[in-house]
Protein backbone atom coordinates (compact mmCIF):
# COMPACT_ATOMS: atom_id res chain seq x y z
CA UNK A 1 0.00 0.00 0.00
CA UNK A 2 1.18 3.54 -0.91
CA UNK A 3 0.20 4.52 2.39
CA UNK A 4 1.97 2.14 4.40
CA UNK A 5 5.24 3.25 2.34
CA UNK A 6 4.72 7.28 2.65
CA UNK A 7 4.71 6.35 6.72
CA UNK A 8 7.71 4.26 7.04
CA UNK A 9 10.19 6.51 8.64
CA UNK A 10 13.03 4.86 6.00
CA UNK A 11 10.72 6.28 2.97
CA UNK A 12 10.78 9.66 4.48
CA UNK A 13 14.82 9.56 5.42
CA UNK A 14 15.28 8.18 2.06
CA UNK A 15 13.33 11.63 0.38
CA UNK A 16 15.15 13.55 2.37
CA UNK A 17 18.48 12.10 1.39
CA UNK A 18 17.04 12.26 -2.19
CA UNK A 19 16.28 16.44 -1.85
CA UNK A 20 20.27 16.98 -0.99
CA UNK A 21 21.01 15.19 -3.62
CA UNK A 22 19.61 17.33 -6.10
CA UNK A 23 21.64 20.26 -5.50
CA UNK A 24 25.27 18.92 -6.26
CA UNK A 25 23.85 17.07 -9.10
CA UNK A 26 22.08 19.89 -10.62
CA UNK A 27 25.38 22.11 -10.17
CA UNK A 28 27.53 19.38 -11.76
CA UNK A 29 25.02 19.59 -14.55
CA UNK A 30 24.95 23.10 -15.22
CA UNK A 31 28.94 23.21 -14.76
CA UNK A 32 28.74 19.79 -17.81
CA UNK A 33 26.10 22.13 -20.17
CA UNK A 34 28.16 25.37 -19.15
CA UNK A 35 31.92 23.57 -19.86
CA UNK A 36 30.20 21.75 -22.96
CA UNK A 37 28.32 25.42 -24.50
CA UNK A 38 32.09 27.14 -23.74
CA UNK A 39 34.10 24.52 -25.07
CA UNK A 40 31.58 24.35 -28.35
CA UNK A 41 31.89 27.86 -28.74
CA UNK A 42 35.94 27.59 -28.74
CA UNK A 43 36.32 24.99 -31.33
CA UNK A 44 33.89 26.19 -33.31
CA UNK A 45 34.35 30.28 -33.45
CA UNK A 46 37.21 31.15 -31.32
CA UNK A 47 39.35 28.83 -33.25
CA UNK A 48 38.16 29.09 -36.66
CA UNK A 49 38.88 32.72 -36.49
CA UNK A 50 42.21 32.16 -35.12
CA UNK A 51 43.27 30.52 -38.45
CA UNK A 52 42.10 33.45 -40.35
CA UNK A 53 38.14 31.97 -40.72
CA UNK A 54 35.73 34.97 -40.53
CA UNK A 55 33.25 31.44 -39.81
CA UNK A 56 33.76 27.99 -39.69
CA UNK A 57 34.90 26.61 -43.33
CA UNK A 58 33.00 24.03 -45.30
CA UNK A 59 35.13 21.45 -44.10
CA UNK A 60 35.76 22.63 -40.80
CA UNK A 61 33.13 19.22 -39.29
CA UNK A 62 35.38 16.65 -41.03
CA UNK A 63 38.57 16.88 -38.69
CA UNK A 64 36.82 17.90 -35.79
CA UNK A 65 34.21 14.87 -36.18
CA UNK A 66 37.15 12.52 -36.54
CA UNK A 67 38.94 13.25 -33.68
CA UNK A 68 35.27 12.96 -31.86
CA UNK A 69 35.21 9.74 -33.22
CA UNK A 70 38.71 8.66 -31.92
CA UNK A 71 37.41 10.07 -28.21
CA UNK A 72 34.24 8.20 -28.49
CA UNK A 73 35.98 4.97 -29.34
CA UNK A 74 38.80 5.07 -26.56
CA UNK A 75 35.70 5.70 -24.07
CA UNK A 76 33.88 2.78 -25.98
CA UNK A 77 36.89 0.38 -25.95
CA UNK A 78 39.09 1.34 -22.82
CA UNK A 79 36.85 2.51 -20.15
CA UNK A 80 33.96 0.63 -17.80
CA UNK A 81 30.53 1.74 -19.49
CA UNK A 82 31.13 1.47 -22.80
CA UNK A 83 30.51 5.44 -22.91
CA UNK A 84 27.38 5.26 -21.93
CA UNK A 85 23.83 4.80 -23.83
CA UNK A 86 23.74 4.47 -26.98
CA UNK A 87 21.52 6.61 -28.43
CA UNK A 88 20.23 4.50 -31.20
CA UNK A 89 18.01 2.46 -28.71
CA UNK A 90 15.88 5.77 -27.59
CA UNK A 91 16.41 7.62 -24.15
CA UNK A 92 18.09 5.19 -21.56
CA UNK A 93 16.58 5.24 -18.23
CA UNK A 94 18.98 2.69 -16.83
CA UNK A 95 21.35 3.41 -13.46
CA UNK A 96 25.09 4.47 -13.71
CA UNK A 97 27.79 3.24 -11.30
CA UNK A 98 30.11 5.88 -10.60
CA UNK A 99 32.91 3.96 -11.89
CA UNK A 100 31.55 4.95 -15.52
CA UNK A 101 31.67 8.52 -15.03
CA UNK A 102 34.86 9.27 -16.23
CA UNK A 103 33.83 7.32 -19.92
CA UNK A 104 30.10 9.07 -20.48
CA UNK A 105 31.60 12.89 -19.83
CA UNK A 106 34.67 12.30 -22.46
CA UNK A 107 32.17 10.53 -25.07
CA UNK A 108 29.43 12.69 -24.47
CA UNK A 109 31.70 16.07 -24.27
CA UNK A 110 33.42 14.60 -27.43
CA UNK A 111 30.27 13.93 -29.11
CA UNK A 112 28.57 17.26 -27.96
CA UNK A 113 31.40 19.96 -28.35
CA UNK A 114 33.08 18.54 -31.75
CA UNK A 115 29.73 18.06 -34.07
CA UNK A 116 27.96 15.27 -33.42
CA UNK A 117 24.12 15.65 -34.00
CA UNK A 118 23.00 14.28 -30.74
CA UNK A 119 21.30 15.71 -27.50
CA UNK A 120 22.85 16.11 -24.45
CA UNK A 121 19.55 14.28 -22.70
CA UNK A 122 21.05 11.12 -21.88
CA UNK A 123 24.72 11.73 -21.00
CA UNK A 124 23.11 14.50 -18.44
CA UNK A 125 20.74 11.46 -17.09
CA UNK A 126 23.51 9.23 -16.16
CA UNK A 127 25.70 12.23 -15.02
CA UNK A 128 23.02 12.48 -12.16
CA UNK A 129 22.71 9.08 -11.22
CA UNK A 130 25.85 8.25 -11.55
CA UNK A 131 27.02 11.15 -9.42
CA UNK A 132 23.89 10.15 -7.15
CA UNK A 133 25.34 6.90 -6.21
CA UNK A 134 28.54 8.31 -5.69
CA UNK A 135 27.86 10.44 -2.84
CA UNK A 136 26.62 7.68 -0.75
CA UNK A 137 28.59 4.88 1.12
CA UNK A 138 29.33 2.20 -1.53
CA UNK A 139 29.02 -0.10 1.66
CA UNK A 140 25.13 1.26 1.94
CA UNK A 141 24.95 0.85 -1.53
CA UNK A 142 25.26 -2.41 -1.18
CA UNK A 143 23.41 -3.07 1.84
CA UNK A 144 19.89 -1.24 0.98
CA UNK A 145 20.05 -1.82 -3.17
CA UNK A 146 16.32 -0.84 -3.73
CA UNK A 147 16.94 2.85 -1.63
CA UNK A 148 20.16 3.43 -3.68
CA UNK A 149 18.12 2.90 -7.14
CA UNK A 150 15.87 5.43 -5.82
CA UNK A 151 18.22 7.11 -5.08
CA UNK A 152 20.20 7.24 -8.42
CA UNK A 153 16.58 7.66 -10.20
CA UNK A 154 16.59 10.84 -8.52
CA UNK A 155 19.38 12.21 -9.40
CA UNK A 156 18.55 11.47 -13.03
CA UNK A 157 15.68 12.85 -12.77
CA UNK A 158 16.94 16.08 -10.91
CA UNK A 159 19.89 16.30 -14.31
CA UNK A 160 17.67 15.72 -17.36
CA UNK A 161 14.92 18.12 -15.91
CA UNK A 162 17.45 20.85 -16.08
CA UNK A 163 18.01 20.53 -20.24
CA UNK A 164 13.61 19.94 -20.66
CA UNK A 165 13.80 23.44 -17.99
CA UNK A 166 10.52 21.58 -16.56
CA UNK A 167 10.43 18.81 -13.94
CA UNK A 168 6.80 18.17 -15.06
CA UNK A 169 8.52 16.92 -18.80
CA UNK A 170 11.31 14.48 -17.24
CA UNK A 171 9.02 13.08 -14.31
CA UNK A 172 6.53 11.87 -17.93
CA UNK A 173 9.74 11.40 -19.99
CA UNK A 174 11.51 9.30 -17.10
CA UNK A 175 7.81 7.09 -16.00
CA UNK A 176 7.07 6.46 -19.76
CA UNK A 177 10.60 4.94 -20.51
CA UNK A 178 10.85 3.24 -17.37
CA UNK A 179 6.95 1.73 -17.60
CA UNK A 180 6.39 1.52 -13.74
CA UNK A 181 2.97 2.00 -12.46
CA UNK A 182 0.58 2.14 -9.45
CA UNK A 183 2.45 2.57 -5.77
CA UNK A 184 5.57 1.89 -7.56
CA UNK A 185 5.67 4.82 -9.77
CA UNK A 186 4.66 7.16 -7.14
CA UNK A 187 7.63 5.97 -4.37
CA UNK A 188 10.02 6.98 -7.23
CA UNK A 189 8.27 10.00 -7.92
CA UNK A 190 8.26 11.83 -5.24
CA UNK A 191 11.61 11.48 -4.46
CA UNK A 192 12.59 12.83 -7.74
CA UNK A 193 10.42 15.46 -8.33
CA UNK A 194 11.41 17.26 -4.99
CA UNK A 195 15.17 16.65 -6.21
CA UNK A 196 13.96 18.14 -9.76
CA UNK A 197 12.89 20.79 -7.87
CA UNK A 198 15.50 21.75 -5.29
CA UNK A 199 17.81 21.33 -8.35
CA UNK A 200 15.93 23.70 -10.83
CA UNK A 201 16.62 26.49 -7.98
CA UNK A 202 20.06 25.50 -8.00
CA UNK A 203 20.59 25.61 -11.59
CA UNK A 204 18.82 28.32 -11.95
CA UNK A 205 20.37 30.64 -9.78
CA UNK A 206 24.09 29.30 -10.93
CA UNK A 207 23.18 30.44 -14.28
CA UNK A 208 22.20 34.58 -12.87
CA UNK A 209 25.39 34.10 -10.34
CA UNK A 210 27.86 32.78 -12.90
CA UNK A 211 26.71 34.74 -16.20
CA UNK A 212 27.65 30.97 -18.09
CA UNK A 213 24.96 30.39 -20.94
CA UNK A 214 23.73 26.79 -21.25
CA UNK A 215 21.95 25.27 -24.17
CA UNK A 216 17.98 24.04 -22.73
CA UNK A 217 15.50 22.98 -25.01
CA UNK A 218 13.56 26.03 -26.08
CA UNK A 219 11.93 27.71 -28.69
CA UNK A 220 11.33 31.54 -29.30
CA UNK A 221 7.66 32.53 -29.56
CA UNK A 222 5.96 31.06 -32.29
CA UNK A 223 2.90 32.95 -34.04
CA UNK A 224 -0.19 33.49 -32.00
CA UNK A 225 -2.97 31.38 -33.13
CA UNK A 226 -6.40 31.76 -31.41
CA UNK A 227 -7.90 27.87 -32.59
CA UNK A 228 -7.20 25.77 -34.47
CA UNK A 229 -9.37 25.38 -37.88
CA UNK A 230 -10.63 22.46 -40.48
CA UNK A 231 -7.44 22.60 -42.39
CA UNK A 232 -4.99 22.69 -39.20
CA UNK A 233 -6.39 19.79 -38.60
CA UNK A 234 -6.76 17.89 -42.06
CA UNK A 235 -3.06 18.95 -42.24
CA UNK A 236 -2.67 16.99 -39.13
CA UNK A 237 -3.07 13.47 -40.65
CA UNK A 238 -0.52 13.87 -43.04
CA UNK A 239 2.33 16.03 -41.28
CA UNK A 240 2.31 12.73 -38.32
CA UNK A 241 2.82 10.40 -41.90
CA UNK A 242 5.84 12.35 -42.87
CA UNK A 243 7.41 12.31 -39.33
CA UNK A 244 6.76 8.80 -39.03
CA UNK A 245 8.48 8.06 -42.72
CA UNK A 246 11.10 10.36 -42.58
CA UNK A 247 11.83 9.42 -38.24
CA UNK A 248 11.62 5.86 -39.62
CA UNK A 249 14.88 6.26 -42.29
CA UNK A 250 16.92 8.07 -39.75
CA UNK A 251 16.31 5.07 -37.52
CA UNK A 252 16.99 2.36 -39.81
CA UNK A 253 20.24 3.78 -41.09
CA UNK A 254 20.98 4.55 -37.30
CA UNK A 255 20.18 0.22 -37.17
CA UNK A 256 21.76 -0.61 -40.25
CA UNK A 257 25.26 1.39 -38.92
CA UNK A 258 25.41 0.34 -35.58
CA UNK A 259 26.63 -3.50 -36.11
CA UNK A 260 28.84 -1.80 -38.47
CA UNK A 261 30.61 0.41 -36.06
CA UNK A 262 30.57 -1.94 -33.30
CA UNK A 263 32.75 -4.41 -35.18
CA UNK A 264 35.85 -2.22 -35.11
CA UNK A 265 35.09 0.86 -32.99
CA UNK A 266 38.55 2.28 -33.24
CA UNK A 267 38.42 2.72 -37.36
CA UNK A 268 34.63 2.79 -37.81
CA UNK A 269 33.76 5.17 -34.99
CA UNK A 270 35.93 7.72 -36.69
CA UNK A 271 35.02 7.02 -40.24
CA UNK A 272 31.37 7.50 -38.99
CA UNK A 273 32.42 10.17 -37.50
CA UNK A 274 34.08 11.80 -40.98
CA UNK A 275 30.72 11.23 -42.79
CA UNK A 276 28.41 13.45 -40.30
CA UNK A 277 31.27 16.08 -41.24
CA UNK A 278 30.77 15.40 -44.43
CA UNK A 279 27.44 15.44 -44.81
CA UNK A 280 28.00 19.04 -43.22
CA UNK A 281 29.70 20.31 -45.88
CA UNK A 282 27.99 19.09 -48.43
CA UNK A 283 25.38 21.48 -46.94
CA UNK A 284 27.79 24.48 -46.57
CA UNK A 285 29.19 23.76 -50.22
CA UNK A 286 25.56 23.81 -51.78
CA UNK A 287 23.72 26.29 -49.76
CA UNK A 288 26.19 29.20 -48.77
CA UNK A 289 25.73 28.54 -45.17
CA UNK A 290 27.70 27.59 -42.23
CA UNK A 291 28.26 23.53 -41.98
CA UNK A 292 27.48 23.73 -38.37
CA UNK A 293 23.92 24.56 -38.88
CA UNK A 294 23.75 20.84 -39.91
CA UNK A 295 25.60 19.70 -36.78
CA UNK A 296 24.93 19.56 -33.30
CA UNK A 297 21.75 19.18 -31.61
CA UNK A 298 20.08 21.62 -33.59
CA UNK A 299 19.04 24.47 -30.51
CA UNK A 300 21.06 27.07 -31.98
CA UNK A 301 19.62 27.02 -35.66
CA UNK A 302 15.51 26.57 -34.21
CA UNK A 303 15.59 29.98 -32.66
CA UNK A 304 16.83 31.27 -36.76
CA UNK A 305 14.76 29.23 -38.16
CA UNK A 306 11.63 30.39 -36.82
CA UNK A 307 12.44 34.15 -36.02
CA UNK A 308 14.13 34.11 -39.39
CA UNK A 309 12.97 31.60 -42.07
CA UNK A 310 13.59 33.89 -44.89
CA UNK A 311 17.07 33.12 -44.71
CA UNK A 312 16.82 30.03 -46.36
CA UNK A 313 15.43 28.70 -49.29
CA UNK A 314 13.48 26.07 -50.23
CA UNK A 315 16.06 24.18 -51.80
CA UNK A 316 18.28 25.05 -48.81
CA UNK A 317 15.87 23.78 -46.29
CA UNK A 318 15.63 20.51 -48.37
CA UNK A 319 19.77 20.45 -48.09
CA UNK A 320 19.16 21.37 -44.27
CA UNK A 321 16.97 18.55 -43.52
CA UNK A 322 18.83 15.80 -45.87
CA UNK A 323 22.29 16.39 -44.32
CA UNK A 324 21.26 16.89 -40.54
CA UNK A 325 19.29 13.49 -40.88
CA UNK A 326 22.29 11.72 -42.26
CA UNK A 327 23.96 13.46 -39.74
CA UNK A 328 21.55 12.06 -37.12
CA UNK A 329 21.55 8.73 -38.16
CA UNK A 330 25.29 8.21 -38.22
CA UNK A 331 25.13 10.26 -34.75
CA UNK A 332 22.90 7.72 -33.08
CA UNK A 333 24.82 4.59 -34.18
CA UNK A 334 28.48 5.76 -33.48
CA UNK A 335 28.04 8.96 -30.95
CA UNK A 336 26.69 8.92 -27.17
CA UNK A 337 23.72 11.49 -26.26
CA UNK A 338 20.39 11.52 -26.72
CA UNK A 339 17.52 11.74 -29.13
CA UNK A 340 15.74 14.56 -28.32
CA UNK A 341 16.86 17.54 -29.34
CA UNK A 342 17.84 16.33 -33.06
CA UNK A 343 14.23 15.14 -33.23
CA UNK A 344 12.72 18.46 -32.55
CA UNK A 345 15.18 20.17 -34.86
CA UNK A 346 13.93 18.05 -37.66
CA UNK A 347 9.91 19.12 -37.00
CA UNK A 348 10.98 22.82 -36.80
CA UNK A 349 12.30 22.68 -40.02
CA UNK A 350 9.98 20.68 -41.96
CA UNK A 351 7.50 22.57 -40.55
CA UNK A 352 8.99 25.54 -41.70
CA UNK A 353 9.74 24.32 -45.50
CA UNK A 354 5.86 23.23 -45.15
CA UNK A 355 3.99 26.49 -43.35
CA UNK A 356 3.14 28.07 -47.07
CA UNK A 357 1.15 24.73 -47.94
CA UNK A 358 -2.35 26.00 -48.98
CA UNK A 359 -4.73 26.20 -45.44
CA UNK A 360 -1.20 25.77 -43.46
CA UNK A 361 0.35 27.74 -41.02
CA UNK A 362 3.86 28.29 -39.22
CA UNK A 363 2.11 27.16 -35.63
CA UNK A 364 -0.34 24.32 -36.41
CA UNK A 365 2.72 22.88 -38.74
CA UNK A 366 5.22 23.16 -36.16
CA UNK A 367 2.91 22.02 -33.62
CA UNK A 368 2.26 18.63 -35.30
CA UNK A 369 5.46 17.99 -37.09
CA UNK A 370 7.39 17.93 -33.74
CA UNK A 371 4.78 15.88 -31.86
CA UNK A 372 5.07 13.48 -34.91
CA UNK A 373 8.93 13.43 -34.94
CA UNK A 374 9.38 13.46 -31.04
CA UNK A 375 7.23 10.46 -30.84
CA UNK A 376 8.58 8.32 -33.51
CA UNK A 377 11.74 8.96 -32.75
CA UNK A 378 11.18 8.57 -28.80
CA UNK A 379 8.35 6.41 -28.88
CA UNK A 380 6.41 7.94 -25.61
CA UNK A 381 3.48 9.35 -26.60
CA UNK A 382 2.20 11.48 -23.19
CA UNK A 383 5.98 12.33 -23.00
CA UNK A 384 6.62 13.75 -26.53
CA UNK A 385 3.16 15.49 -26.12
CA UNK A 386 3.74 17.40 -22.80
CA UNK A 387 7.12 18.16 -24.12
CA UNK A 388 5.63 20.19 -27.39
CA UNK A 389 3.02 21.66 -25.56
CA UNK A 390 5.70 23.52 -23.55
CA UNK A 391 7.94 24.16 -25.86
CA UNK A 392 5.24 26.01 -28.16
CA UNK A 393 4.37 28.35 -25.09
CA UNK A 394 1.56 30.31 -25.28
CA UNK A 395 -0.25 28.59 -28.32
CA UNK A 396 0.42 25.40 -26.56
CA UNK A 397 -3.17 24.92 -25.57
CA UNK A 398 -5.00 26.12 -28.67
CA UNK A 399 -2.45 23.79 -31.15
CA UNK A 400 -2.63 20.74 -28.64
CA UNK A 401 -5.09 19.18 -30.66
CA UNK A 402 -3.14 19.66 -33.65
CA UNK A 403 -0.05 17.83 -31.70
CA UNK A 404 -2.14 15.50 -30.63
CA UNK A 405 -3.53 14.17 -34.25
CA UNK A 406 0.21 14.58 -35.57
CA UNK A 407 1.37 12.53 -32.51
CA UNK A 408 -0.84 9.61 -32.38
CA UNK A 409 -0.83 9.52 -36.49
CA UNK A 410 2.95 9.59 -36.11
CA UNK A 411 2.82 6.55 -33.36
CA UNK A 412 0.56 4.61 -35.40
CA UNK A 413 2.63 4.44 -38.52
CA UNK A 414 5.83 4.13 -36.79
CA UNK A 415 4.43 0.77 -35.42
CA UNK A 416 3.38 -0.28 -38.48
CA UNK A 417 6.72 0.52 -40.26
CA UNK A 418 9.09 -1.10 -36.78
CA UNK A 419 6.87 -4.43 -36.85
CA UNK A 420 8.67 -6.21 -39.68
CA UNK A 421 11.74 -4.90 -37.99
CA UNK A 422 10.60 -6.52 -35.08
CA UNK A 423 10.02 -9.42 -36.28
CA UNK A 424 13.61 -9.61 -37.54
CA UNK A 425 16.00 -11.12 -34.76
CA UNK A 426 18.94 -9.86 -36.64
CA UNK A 427 17.66 -6.24 -36.81
CA UNK A 428 16.13 -6.02 -33.32
CA UNK A 429 19.46 -7.90 -32.06
CA UNK A 430 21.52 -4.93 -33.84
CA UNK A 431 19.35 -2.56 -32.21
CA UNK A 432 19.14 -3.00 -29.05
CA UNK A 433 23.24 -4.13 -28.61
CA UNK A 434 24.88 -1.98 -25.89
Amino acid sequence: MLADVLRSPGYLRLVGLCALVGVPVSALAFGFLAGEHQLRHLLWHDLPEAAGFDAPPWWWGVPSLTIAGVLVAFAVVRLPGHGGHVPADSVGAAPTQPRELPGILIAGAASLCLGAVIGPEAVLLAIGSGVALWLVPSRWRGAHQQDAAIVGFAGAFAAIATVFGSPLTAAIVLMEAIGFGGAQLFALMLPGLLASGIGALVFTGLGHWTGLQTDTLALPPLPSVARPDIGDVLWAVPLGVLAAIVAYAVRLGARRVLPIVRRDPWRLVPAAGALVGASAAVYALTTGHPPDEALFSGQQTIATLIESPERWSDAALIALIVCTGVGYALSLAAFRGGPVFPAIFLGVAVAELLADLPGLGTTPAVAALMAGFAVSMLRLPVASLVLVAILIGSAGIAMLPIAIVGAVTAFIVTELLDAPARRDPGVSAAGHAA
